[in-house]
């Protein structure tokens, strides 16, 4: 991601509808791994961008570092005061079996050697570890936004299953996200001339918070949406 569009996330990232929903379905996975009985550990966040999700690993107790392979998004989020590393998810420079958790959301789909990231993400967990990844979905979104923001990819339910699984992962959950919202994104995208990561009004802001909130309790995850998310583990 151009270090243009790093800036721009990380001001938007705090008060986005978009942003704050991603954060509040990491936090919803955090408290599930804890009902698991599994203790917060070590964790690391590949493609931390600015750190927002990195700084929900930390108000839930894990240790957490955020791997930024720019320059610019590393230091957005040393300015708020996480733990940066500068690398290649293809070359994650941490020792294997070392983790309790890898969040990589919104990253594999800018890394041609997709498959390397995912056995590096595998190799770093320890056995039982849990992984929670998210990428964008369908091809047919594909979009002038998509070229802004570096995208190489999109991904279909039974690619991001593949990928994942030929890492050595088991998967536990795989699922649509941003379901009920698809068809305005799929309208924007196919006007779009380049990145949609805009400010929007307070009232926009609201109404699209309120909607992607209430997806929560409705059963939509089988269906197309604009994101697939998926939760899986290192085998013991």
């Amino acid at each position: 991601m151009e270090a243009t569009e790093i800036r721009k996330l990380a001001a938007l990232e705090d008060t986005h509808w978009w942003y704050r929903e991603r954060r509040a379905l990491l936090a919803r996975d955090l408290r599930r791994i804890a009902r698991s009985g599994q203790r917060p550990g070590a964790a690391l966040d590949i493609g931390a961008a600015g750190g927002g999700n990195t700084r929900v690993l930390r108000a839930h107790g894990w240790r957490p570092v955020a791997l930024e392979y720019s320059e610019d998004g590393a230091q957005v989020a040393r300015e708020r005061g996480l733990n940066v590393i500068r690398a290649d998810a293809r070359a994650l420079p941490l020792p294997s079996a070392s983790l309790d958790l890898v969040v990589a959301f919104d990253i594999l789909e800018h890394i041609e050697q997709d498959d390397q990231a995912a056995a590096e993400i595998t190799r770093v967990l320890r056995p039982g570890a849990n992984a929670l990844i998210a990428v964008p979905c369908d091809m047919r979104l594909w979009s002038a936004h998509d070229e802004a923001v570096g995208h190489v990819r999109r991904y279909d339910r039974a690619g991001l299953l593949e990928l994942v699984v030929r890492a050595g992962l088991v998967v536990d959950s795989l699922w649509s996200w941003n379901v009920v919202l698809r068809p305005v994104a799929a309208w924007r995208r196919r006007r779009s001339t380049g990145s949609d990561l805009d400010a929007l009004a307070a009232v926009v802001n609201l109404g699209l918070s309120t909607i992607i909130t209430a997806e929560r309790y409705l059963p939509v995850r089988a269906l197309p949406g604009v994101s697939l998310m998926l939760r899986a583990h290192r085998p013991a």
